[in-house]
């Protein structure tokens, strides 16, 4: 068995966190509820996937020590920050002004699937709650006598991250079902649009207002 796996008495109770910890609504579901409901079932997968990458790369740069200058730097801290809060309002008006997506019943075509993906990256890696969060939740499941350190990071956040996308695509299933539903309504379909633009706008005060 590779050094870095860790043992029995260590996988359970990060398994039994990850669970409870992904189960929390946060900024990442919020994302994908909002895409789900605003475009349907094709982007809130894609999204949620998009949510996945982005937290891969966070799993990476905590293995590699980079997360580190977030925790030690305010300017990095905030420059992320308000980045990912401009990146939010910017989605927000997308979703307040254009009129054609909401309409549209069927999967999104691949350059819609494409944007919806970058979306849940975009919306992840700028969240530099998630790298801290993340710096500080694995490292807690490493034992350095058992090999590679990093190696034991990326393995358990993988594993964090296998869960985690999990939930955000019963969320997307769930919500863009319930979107279908009241299509024909025009008055839902606006409703529908205007739902979507706020829940941007709420993640990105949200994220703004972010401390440390």
């Amino acid at each position: 068995m590779p050094s870095f796996l860790p043992d029995l008495a260590t996988l359970l109770p990060f398994l039994a966190a990850a669970l409870a910890l992904n189960l929390t609504p946060g900024a990442d579901m919020t994302m994908v509820l909002a895409q789900s409901l605003g475009r349907g079932r094709s982007a809130g997968v894609w999204a949620a996937f998009g949510v996945a990458g982005g937290s891969l790369i966070h799993s990476l740069l905590a293995a590699f020590g980079v997360s580190a200058l977030l925790q030690q730097s305010e300017a990095a801290f905030l420059i992320v920050k308000y980045a990912g809060a401009a990146y939010l309002l910017y989605l927000a008006w997308r979703a307040a002004t254009d009129r054609s997506g909401p309409l549209q019943a069927v999967s999104l075509p691949p350059r819609r699937a494409h944007r919806a993906f970058l979306d849940g990256v975009v919306t992840n890696l700028f969240n530099p709650k998630v790298a801290l969060f993340i710096l500080a939740f694995l490292p807690q499941f490493v034992d350095p006598t058992r090999g590679s350190v990093a190696g034991q990071i990326l393995f358990l956040g993988l594993l964090f991250n296998i869960g985690g996308t999990s939930v955000l695509l019963i969320v997307a299933l769930s919500a863009s079902a319930a979107r279908e539903r009241i299509l024909n309504s025009r008055r839902a379909v606006a409703a529908l649009r205007w739902i979507t633009a706020g829940l941007f706008v709420g993640l990105a005060a949200r994220m703004a207002l972010t401390q440390r």
